[in-house]
């Protein structure tokens, strides 16, 4: 069933379910009005006819002249007056009269009693004459006009103010849930143009801070994410198709220049050593690749203990020393806590130190072993590492690629490298739940700031 016509149903029954409740209690306090003023009328006619009939004093004449000039007659109205019967006499009359026994009993013990049968009304009252010791019944019975007539026109009233209401509740109803489903259309017929093609498409955000702004920006975000994997992937296949293609092109040229004729023993030993150096290369760039993988995957399946930092920075800047011996790698431990407790973290020790050396020696690299700078803070929530150099930087318009694999910067092609490093680095610190920001002004330098959870537990 579609929302909209779950919409419309919902609306339409909660609705007409309020006019149902609505219609049935004006219709029932109507009817009960009209029952308790109907008895009220015929116990005054009872009442005055007992006077008129059972009294003799002056006063009568001006009681038939108000009954005659207010009390009209009603519909098949009819007045007993009886001496108050007893024992068989109460059945006979009763008989008489067409009405229960119990309805005469009640009037000669309350002094007054109301019965009902079908649309013809009986008041009965108990009426002793001031001038006798006599005890009489008068009893008035009659037929209800207003409840025959009146009330079967506010039954009509009330069905057709039904149908109406009805007719009226499912267009308004029909109209409100176009207008809360209609927003949910123009987004699929949106989400239907979007595409691997065009994923630089997006939803139109609406101004109303409520579910459905919610839900646009959340899927725009996800655009924005896919869009960006997506890009990542294409620079990748080419990157990678790149990387690859130029030492195996090496490689097989090197073969078929060196088996196209007859050599001297140097020439295939120089043709030999040219194809390890390429196949050296291959296999770096391929081992590089398969790290970048792995470090991808779920940490869990690492092995994590606890790491100090401040040692993990010293022992990195031993490995520097030995690649880069010319380097001015300077530490600064000033902004250390006191507690050694917040030095440390739960992570892999190796892949810590390969993230680490990797920024250090890139900073070494670039600034062609200028100065660099290493700082080390804590808090007490986080580990905070800052690299920061003095060489070329990085354009500004090309730093969002860096970690994607295999990108370069336009103004590194006079340095080695296979732009694994950063990529692998920040699958690294992502697998310590960690953070990585880079920063950088072209030709002045790059600042490279790690910061990682203190006791983070990677189980």
């Amino acid at each position: 069933m579609k929302i909209t016509t779950r919409i419309l149903l919902l609306l339409t029954g909660v609705f007409l379910s309020l006019i149902l409740l609505l219609s049935g209690f004006i219709y029932y306090a109507s009817a009960n009005y009209s029952f308790e003023d109907f008895y009220k009328r015929l116990e005054i006619r009872a009442a005055t006819t007992a006077k008129i009939y059972l009294e003799d004093n002056q006063d009568i004449n001006a009681i038939k002249e108000v009954r005659q000039s207010y009390l009209e007659q009603l519909p098949k109205e009819d007045i007993q007056i009886m001496l108050t019967p007893y024992g068989d006499s109460l059945r006979i009359k009763a008989s008489q009269l067409n009405v229960p026994i119990k309805f005469l009993d009640d009037i000669k013990r309350e002094g007054s009693a109301n019965y009902r049968k079908q649309n013809l009304f009986y008041t009965g009252i108990r009426y002793k004459p001031s001038d006798t010791n006599k005890d009489y019944l008068v009893i008035v019975s009659a037929e209800n006009y207003y409840f025959t007539h009146h009330i079967t026109y506010l039954r009509n009233l009330l069905i057709s103010a039904l149908i109406i209401s009805l007719v009226l509740v499912l267009l308004i109803s029909f109209w409100i849930s176009r207008k809360i489903v209609q927003p949910l259309q123009d987004i699929t017929t949106r989400v239907k143009d979007i595409s691997s093609e065009n994923l630089n498409l997006r939803l139109k955000a609406s101004e109303n801070e409520d579910e459905l702004s919610t839900l646009t920006k959340t899927f725009n975000d996800m655009l924005d994410r896919l869009e960006a994997a997506f890009e990542t992937q294409k620079n990748f296949v080419s990157n990678a198709s790149h990387e690859l293609n130029t030492p195996l092109t090496s490689i097989i040229g090197e073969a078929d220049v060196i088996l196209s004729k007859p050599r001297q023993p140097h020439e295939y030993q120089e043709a030999i050593l040219a194809i390890l150096e390429e196949a050296e290369k291959l296999n770096k760039k391929t081992q590089a690749l398969l790290f970048l993988a792995q470090t991808g995957y779920n940490g869990k399946v690492l092995k994590f203990d606890k790491v100090r930092i401040d040692q993990l920075v010293l022992d990195v800047k031993e490995t520097v020393d030995k690649i880069y011996p010319t380097n001015r790698v300077i530490i600064d431990f000033s902004f250390l806590p006191e507690s050694p407790e917040k030095l440390k973290v739960k992570g892999n020790e190796q892949l810590l130190h390969l993230a680490l050396s990797n920024v250090i020696m890139n900073a070494c690299k670039y600034s062609n072993n200028d100065t660099v700078r290493v700082s080390l803070g804590a808090s007490s929530q986080q580990i905070i590492i800052v690299v920061k150099d003095l060489g070329i930087g990085i354009p500004e318009n090309e730093i969002k690629y860096i970690y994607d694999p295999f990108f370069r910067a336009s103004n590194t092609k006079r340095f080695e490298g296979y732009g694994i490093g950063l990529p692998i680095t920040r699958n690294v610190v992502k697998m310590h739940d960690g953070e990585i920001v880079v920063s950088s002004v072209l030709n002045q330098g790059v600042t490279v700031e790690i910061k990682l959870p203190v006791g983070n537990y990677k189980l």
